[in-house]
């Protein structure tokens, strides 16, 4: 089951974190695996990995954010079936204090990026009449969270624009679903509390996983396993919707 044999997958963010995680899944289940990245070296490192465990893959320098250069990604790829955005980053802020060029880099980065993606994936997409898209969005789609103002927005539109794709392209064969994780231990937590609580990493570490109901953070691997099944086969039957992963933190806080 789950097997991606003879599949053609592109996979933004797929330098680190939960990106990375899929890309290496991906592989691992046999499909061909185009990993874009903002950062070279370590689009190039996941990319490495892959191709020393008899995978095939191929990295792209690429700033999502850039219309022209994820056109011009897109057009290299040539074919594409699978389509996973990962590429994201975050922001700590309520409205007062997130400035306009905080809200503007979200925006470009997490809602523009998904957008360029989507758009140069469809069209080749809808030439094979199949595919399948799959955004990262949040569990800031679904509740309110303390101090995640611009965060919030950009993910409530990848939320919004995953349901006006899977209802726009569902006669041209194309499935269209995101995923809501919660808390996950990727470089980014890591380097947050850091930089946020010097001297008291470990304290931190653990008061954010036990903020989770299940009692601690969710590990990439397992948000990728998610990810693998909603665009594998069996997930033929499977459009439009959100599936949180958030180890019972939008039901079991609310």
């Amino acid at each position: 089951m789950f097997e991606l044999k003879g599949k053609i997958a592109a996979v933004t963010g797929g330098g680190s974190g939960i990106g990375k995680a899929v890309a290496l899944l991906f592989a691992k289940r046999g499909a061909e695996v185009h990993v874009l990245d903002f950062n070279e070296s370590a689009c190039n490192t996941t990319a490495k990995e892959i191709q020393e465990m008899s995978g095939k893959a191929f990295m792209h320098h690429c700033d999502v954010s850039v219309r022209e250069k994820v056109e011009e990604v897109f057009n290299e790829i040539g074919r594409v079936d699978i389509l996973v955005n990962s590429a994201g980053i975050s922001h700590v802020g309520n409205i007062e204090n997130t400035s306009e060029a905080d809200f503007d880099r979200l925006f470009n980065v997490n809602v523009k990026g998904t957008f360029n993606c989507i758009r140069s994936a469809v069209s080749i997409m809808k030439k094979n009449k199949v595919g399948v898209i799959l955004n990262l969005a949040s569990i800031a789609n679904n509740v309110g969270l303390a101090d995640r103002f611009a965060y919030s927005m950009s993910k409530g539109a990848v939320y919004a624009m995953t349901l006006s794709v899977a209802r726009d392209y569902i006669n041209n064969g194309i499935r269209c679903n995101c995923i809501s994780p919660a808390r996950v231990h990727t470089p980014f937590v890591d380097d947050f509390i850091k930089k946020s609580y010097p001297g008291k990493e470990h304290e931190m570490f653990e008061k954010l996983s036990k903020s989770q109901p299940i009692g601690r953070m969710a590990r990439p691997e397992e948000i990728a396993n998610l990810v693998l099944f909603l665009c594998s086969g069996e997930a033929s039957y499977i459009t439009g919707g959100d599936y949180p992963i958030d180890g019972g933190f939008i039901k079991l806080n609310t």
